[in-house]
């Protein structure tokens, strides 16, 4: 079997995706005019083993859709699992996976002068690979992405504007926005989502406060959220103070500073609630800032 555009063909040190899909796409002026694009995507189905991958000329961002892997980078080793996302730069070398059992994994390549500071919005540090939680409609997003690039490999004269606006919406909802699962929230949930956005995180509303916002019934409205954003409320509002706390972290506040501004005044608690989701402790995650 031939290299494909991530990973590398089987030799005697690794084996070969069982289920590949990928496509390079060539972006269309409008696309490219505007300084960030995707300029290849794919999802692979990993069978156990080690998988050696390619160095990337743009951004790689990648999420385990199903499984758990390791992925190298180098002498660094970052231990993924389901519903998880990393990034990395461009350049970086002697990348690998391995898999024990079986794993899913969606990617892109991001190019473009201005895909330095999309990735960081995105989260992405440049110096080291970033791992962080992919919420349900990022995954989901991804999945069209990949579908996107695959048919405007066929269709070259198709327009590029579609995955353009794919490509807004991730970004759109890794910083809290309001993105369903199927790109339309009601009106109902889209008022809690930017509640909580324009608060900035600061309050923790309780499941009766987000529905009374919503204006339905408790369970009528956490039905619908799980529905329409793909994980429950509390969940969500969790997920969006962590990043609020990275960027926050990020621009020089302290680990006590950054807690209380989205409103967990115990250090404990909050350096406790960022490494179950982020992955790392504020103070590391600090580090790998100034890394």
């Amino acid at each position: 079997m031939a290299d494909s555009l991530l990973f590398k063909a089987k030799d005697s040190t690794s084996t070969i995706p069982a289920v590949l899909v990928e496509a390079v796409h060539n972006p269309d002026s409008l696309a490219a005019a505007s300084g960030v694009y995707i300029s290849a995507a794919g999802s692979a189905m990993l069978q156990s083993g080690k998988h050696d991958m390619f160095s990337c000329s743009g951004w790689l961002w990648f999420a385990v859709e199903s499984g758990s892997l390791d992925f190298h980078c180098g002498n660094d080793t970052v231990k993924m699992a389901m519903g998880e996302s990393c990034m990395l730069s461009a350049g970086k070398v002697n990348l690998s996976i391995d898999v024990t059992n079986e794993a899913r994994l969606l990617w892109m390549q991001i190019d473009g002068a201005l895909s330095d500071a999309f990735m960081q919005r995105m989260g992405a540090f440049t110096n080291v690979a970033m791992k962080q939680g992919a919420l349900p409609s990022q995954l989901n997003i991804a999945k069209h992405i990949v579908q996107a690039v695959v048919r405007l490999s066929v269709a070259q004269e198709a327009s590029s504007a579609q995955l353009q606006q794919l490509l807004w919406a991730m970004l759109a909802s890794h910083n809290g926005q309001p993105v369903a699962m199927d790109a339309v929230m009601s009106h109902e949930i889209a008022k809690v989502v930017d509640t909580m956005r324009k608060n900035q995180y600061k309050d923790s509303f309780s499941l009766a406060d987000m529905a009374a916002i919503s204006r339905m019934p408790v369970e009528t409205f956490r039905k619908r959220f799980v529905a329409e954003v793909g994980m429950p409320p509390q969940s969500y509002q969790l997920y969006c103070k962590m990043e609020r706390a990275k960027a926050l972290l990020k621009s020089g506040y302290t680990v006590r500073q950054a807690g209380v501004e989205v409103g967990m005044s115990d250090p404990y608690h909050f350096s406790k609630t960022f490494k179950n989701i982020v992955g790392m402790s504020p103070s590391s995650y600090t580090k790998a800032v100034l890394r």
